[in-house]
């Protein structure tokens, strides 16, 4: 896989500690400022870091709990432009290390409350610090979707998982079972089949909605079964100790149901976009995408851009959220430059 920086520690007692490298945790009184804050660290907040960085601005980024993002959690990225093939998590430790290199300070922490009514910008963070900002780039991403059903709950970290490339090293030998129709449940299921003896794709429609490429080589993988026109109804297994046996599918049309034996159940039924901290703050719409105006990233309230996965419904493709990252940092430079300017002027009168 190659370079692949991981900054998360565990306690003794198996928690996370957000502080890997030695770092003390910053004091509980401390409040940071900056111009320009981003919050998220995946290709949209890199993006947004490089361009900010380079007007001068002397951004502060908040990484979050999983740095770099989905593509941390990616395999084979073949559709960025001027790589063939890069994998995920390497291409987002050079996305970090390029908006080191101009500038940005890249902080390990988790935003948990925003208050967008005040100015500056207030944002509360784990670690106990406030930080402000007189411009706001948000670019938390998305976060995997479930399906709800509570035997899912049951078994997640025990069977249950939404991440291949996170546990499929678990299942080798095994047989697994992928649900979703989409590039994800496509390239999850791919991978999957590094390790285990059989994987079985569920999808509740006749047809994939994943690109042609990656349809060719799921149906030429002879490990590979799809079982079309099936939701997927209840996961089974043990208590004692407790772990996956198989999942209960339904046909969509006739209603009868069968049990798939597997080891495994790995959830790709897409994303959500990962906008709790905003939801009573800023418009909303989609189930919950960030809106923002006609070609920009300004949300309802000046002063805060929003980029990424968090308001792209559409696209969701890293390159857009980069894309999107360079469009927020430029407005949050006109933004501020404005500001500056009306200041100025009250200041002269």
């Amino acid at each position: 896989m190659g370079l692949f920086l991981v900054r998360v520690a565990l306690y003794i007692d198996g928690t996370l500690d957000p502080y890997p490298e030695g770092a003390p945790p910053m004091s509980n009184a401390q409040t940071r400022h900056s111009k320009v804050l981003i919050i998220g660290s995946g290709p949209a907040g890199y993006t947004a870091a490089v361009y900010a960085s380079r007007a001068m601005l002397e951004p502060v980024l908040i990484q979050g709990i999983q740095p770099g993002g989905q593509l941390t959690i990616t395999t084979d990225v073949e559709n960025w432009p001027g790589d063939t093939s890069v994998m995920g998590p390497d291409l987002m430790v050079r996305m970090e290390a390029h908006a080191r290199e101009m500038g940005t300070e890249i902080i390990a922490d988790h935003i948990n409350r925003l208050d967008l009514g005040v100015r500056p910008f207030m944002a509360h963070a784990d670690s106990g610090t406030t930080y402000t900002a007189d411009a706001l780039i948000l670019a938390t991403g998305a976060q995997a979707k479930w399906l709800g059903l509570p035997s899912e709950e049951h078994f997640k970290g025990f069977g249950v998982s939404a991440c291949a490339t996170c546990d499929g090293f678990f299942y080798r030998g095994k047989e697994v079972v992928v649900i979703g129709g989409g590039n994800t449940a496509v390239e999850e299921a791919l991978f999957l089949t590094n390790f285990a003896s059989k994987v079985t794709l569920v999808h509740r429609r006749d047809s994939l909605r994943a690109e042609k490429i990656l349809q060719n080589r799921l149906f030429n993988n002879p490990k590979v079964e799809v079982v079309w026109d099936h939701t997927v109804e209840e996961v089974v297994g043990a208590d004692n100790p407790r772990g996956v046996e198989g999942v209960v599918v339904k046909h969509v049309t006739s209603g009868d149901t069968t049990t798939i034996p597997c080891a495994g159940f790995f959830v790709a039924i897409g994303h959500a976009p990962a906008s709790e901290l905003v939801k009573d703050q800023l418009e909303t719409h989609m189930g919950g995408y960030v809106v923002t105006k006609a070609d920009s990233t300004e949300t309802s309230i000046p002063g805060v851009f929003a980029a990424g996965d968090l308001t792209d419904h559409e696209y969701r493709q890293a390159v857009t959220s980069a894309g999107m990252g360079c469009m927020a940092a430029l407005e949050a430079e006109r933004y501020l430059a404005a500001q500056e300017a009306e200041t100025s002027l009250d200041a002269a009168e």
